[in-house]
């Protein structure tokens, strides 16, 4: 088999582990595809590269792949995600102190992301009142999943993320120190950053995603339409290679070596513990050595983590429509799903490999409304806070 060179850009986050471990365990050499891993520290970064085609193929941040399809403030640059590089995995960090105002006013379960998101309200309304500086939260990029969680909550207990308070742009590696110094007061952010706040204590984690969405699509395996339709064969290999990785990774007989690879300094470069706890579920949650267990808090293979659901691509535009960043219309809906491949999964790895899944929308909000992807007006009709274009 020739071997065919690709080059492939990242984030040094965990849920680039199917992505690294293709690489760095061989499973991309065995399908004849010779690739070269390119560390970046930002979305925008990645996503110009893959679109004037520096890269081959990408992890990316899912909304950004739909926002570069339908050309939502850049370039239109058709994608499609052919691999589900991960399911969840991000969390919402927060101060000490800022955790301790909302703590104070928590009235309920503190698991409970409606009990902090309305407890958080009662701690904007005292600040305004009291004439402080609204609260500063970090996210990775206007088209993430990470903007979108962090309204979605916000606004489910009654504030408006765009008038009660700041969201700012922060690349990922950059979280932790924006936090020690006060420039923000929480972020949202994917592993292992969370939990490097909570080991410098510098942060408690309020929530893991999982807690407010139950499946969230995160990042995707990202290859230009054109490219995908240009290389249909190299694509099927690339797409095969991550089934194995995704696989080699969900084996907790290898976790520890899955760990000491993503920790290289070229790869994520931090403590091998710290991506061994994201992996295995098991998260420090406050400096204070608090342990918290979650089994969905990080989803890259199983229960279907890996297959591409457009249900997934809808949740998201119909986030893009309620803050705004694009108006409705049926025709972006159906291109928006048609980002997120399940055929280009199935032929390069079998339909059986994609097994099903409890969550009966597909999505699993807290908020306990039921989403259906082919009816977003719904889901923005019971929405009291939005930006929506008329």
């Amino acid at each position: 088999m020739t071997s065919r060179p690709l080059t492939i850009g990242f984030i040094p986050l965990v849920d680039a582990a199917a992505l690294i471990v293709a690489v760095d365990k061989g499973f991309t050499a065995a399908e004849g595809l010779d690739v070269t891993l390119v560390r970046e520290v930002s979305w925008s970064n990645v996503r110009d590269k893959l679109n004037i085609g520096l890269f081959d193929a990408a992890h990316l941040l899912a909304p950004v792949a739909i926002a570069s399809t339908l050309g939502l403030s850049q370039v239109k640059v058709p994608i499609v995600a052919p691999f589900n590089l991960g399911l969840n995995g991000n969390a919402i960090t927060v101060s000490p102190a800022l955790y301790a105002a909302i703590m104070g006013e928590a009235d309920g379960d503190p698991l409970d992301p409606m009990v902090t998101a309305k407890a958080l309200a009662r701690v904007v309304t005292a600040r305004r009142k009291a004439g402080g500086e609204p609260l500063t939260f970090g996210m990775t990029f206007p088209f993430s999943t990470h903007n979108y969680q962090l309204r979605f909550w916000m606004a489910a207990g009654g504030v408006d993320p765009d008038e009660d308070v700041r969201l700012v742009v922060l690349p990922p590696p950059f979280m932790v120190d924006s936090l020690a110094s006060g420039h923000v007061d929480a972020f949202c952010v994917g592993a292992p950053w969370n939990s490097v706040a909570v080991d410098l204590g510098v942060g408690h984690i309020l929530h893991f995603v999982s807690d407010i969405l139950e499946r969230a699509a995160e990042k995707v395996l990202a290859v230009r339409e054109k490219w995908a339709l240009e290389n249909p064969d190299v694509l099927a290999r690339l797409t095969r290679a991550h089934g194995q990785a995704a696989n080699f990774i969900e084996s907790p007989d290898n976790r520890e070596e899955v760990a000491r690879i993503l920790a290289m300094p070229d790869r994520i470069d931090v403590n091998p513990e710290v991506i061994r706890r994201t992996l295995d579920g098991r998260m420090k949650i406050s400096p204070d050595g608090t342990m918290r267990q979650s089994e969905r808090y990080l989803l890259v293979g199983r229960e279907g983590a890996a297959r591409p659901d457009p249900v997934q691509a809808a949740w998201l535009y119909a986030q893009m429509v309620r803050w705004g960043q694009v108006a409705y219309s049926p025709e972006a809906l159906e291109r928006a799903k048609k980002v997120f491949r399940p055929d280009l999964y199935d032929a390069a790895l079998g339909a059986s490999a994609g097994s099903a899944h409890a969550v009966t929308d597909g999505v699993g909000a807290f908020d306990g409304a039921r989403f259906d992807a082919n009816d977003i007006a719904a889901h923005l009709g019971s929405v009291t806070i939005g930006r929506r274009f008329s």
